[in-house]
């Protein structure tokens, strides 16, 4: 455990926030640091075949132990941080046997992690906290990840009498920014299936996630004085608030949960001659993803026609569901949930309200599920993860593969 905690509290102090409006891939040069540091630290560790190419994903391989032929499992995760919330100068503080109450992260500005707003930090007591201090995220998503999957290894390495067939390892650039898997070799990866260490709290399997797009609505107006503006003036403003007043209002994240869907409006500006929106469509059903893509194709359409203005609508699918691809081969679901079981961790299967680099992965011949991390309130100065979680997590993946190990020849493929 010591020498997983000391990993992870060396992965955050480097700063990797990636950057959604570069068009470089890394899309922030910080990211790297991290990279080579892994890639080092991979190649010391005497793993085969490491590779850090020049978008700075990362590949390794433990190779198996026996000449039984066994499926190739892949461990992906990110080493980017989220541009929400600053990753810059991340100073981590460990809290030993957490009693329950307040914790103080940040003296000076008083900034508290409370049980009063956070109850499931009440999980956890009497176990070892690593908090930010108030002013920077903590980056668990998905350093987390990494230390965990490196540590698995190291651990497989050190102890040769766990049969395992070939691990192959991927860390990737610019998950949060919605690019991880954009450059990702699924060839040359070469795994027959992968899980992404990439979920939240402890015991959490994800399968399913939305189908998502992300949509641009520009409006075009026509600017009058206003004491003579009577039938001559178009306000692009009025216009584009016309059309998003069409759509649901209690389809927001705000009031959504489970598999319900949303439309979220994350942008917008403007003034009379021109105004933009930009937005996000997400929902776990296919069939009702696209009735919503619809609703707003008609509501730009109708207000054109209204209107008689120019109105674009820049709309782009980002990644489907991935339970489409999971299920014919969801034998390599089970036994992580086997996994998790034997190492005495409950399973929390449940939909993604988001998606991973696993669903892009999927659609693209890697099948890859999400398995969980640890880490809690991901993307800000609350974040924080019990070591404990963090511990459970190598033993899960080290199962995942010992398990594979003993099951009879191709026992996860489609039955014909």
């Amino acid at each position: 455990m010591q020498a997983l905690v000391e990993r992870f509290l060396r992965y955050v102090r480097v700063n990797t926030e990636s950057d959604p409006d570069s068009d470089t891939c890394p899309s922030t040069e910080c990211q790297w640091e991290l990279a080579r540091a892994l890639r080092d630290e991979l190649e010391s560790l005497g793993l085969q075949g490491v590779t850090l190419d020049k978008r700075a994903y990362l590949m390794a391989t433990l190779p198996a132990n026996t000449d039984r032929p066994l499926p190739t499992i892949g461990f992906i995760s990110h080493f980017d941080t989220s541009p929400d919330f600053t990753g810059e100068g991340v100073r981590p503080q460990l809290v030993e046997d957490y009693d329950g109450k307040d914790i103080l992260l940040n003296k000076q500005e008083n900034i508290v992690l409370s049980p009063d707003y956070f109850p499931e930090l009440l999980s956890y007591t009497g176990q070892t906290l690593i908090v930010t201090d108030g002013t920077t995220l903590l980056g668990a998503d998905d350093k987390a990840g990494i230390a965990e999957i490196i540590t698995a290894v190291e651990y497989l390495i050190n102890h040769p009498e766990i049969t395992h067939g070939e691990i192959r390892i991927g860390f990737t650039p610019d998950e949060e920014i919605g690019r991880g898997a954009h450059h990702f070799d699924v060839e040359a990866f070469g795994a027959d299936w992968a899980y992404t260490v990439d979920g939240s709290q402890v015991g959490e399997l994800e399968y399913e996630n939305f189908n998502a797009a992300k949509a641009e609505i520009r409006v075009q107006g026509k600017s009058v004085h206003p004491g003579y503006a009577r039938d001559k003036m178009i306000n692009a403003i009025g216009v584009l608030q016309e059309i998003l007043r069409g759509l649901p209002g209690e389809e927001v994240p705000e009031k959504t949960s489970g598999r319900e869907g949303f439309f979220h409006l994350h942008h917008i500006d403007g003034q009379i001659e021109e105004a933009r929106a930009r937005l996000i469509i997400r929902d776990h059903n296919r069939e009702k993803f696209e009735h919503r893509k619809s609703q707003l194709k008609e509501l730009v359409a109708s207000a054109q026609s209204k209107h008689r203005t120019p109105i674009e609508l820049i709309m782009e699918d980002q990644y489907y569901n991935m339970k489409e691809k999971i299920m014919p081969v969801f034998p390599i679901v089970a036994v992580a949930e086997e996994a998790m079981e034997a190492v005495g961790v409950v399973p929390i299967i449940k939909p993604i309200r988001g998606g991973t680099d696993g669903s892009q992965l999927s659609y693209r011949g890697l099948p890859c599920p999400n398995i969980f991390a640890g880490g809690h309130n991901f993307h800000g100065k609350y974040e924080y993860i019990p070591v404990e979680s963090m511990q459970k997590a190598v033993e899960v993946i080290v199962k995942i593969c010992e398990l594979t190990a003993h099951k009879p020849a191709s026992w996860w493929k489609p039955k014909n």
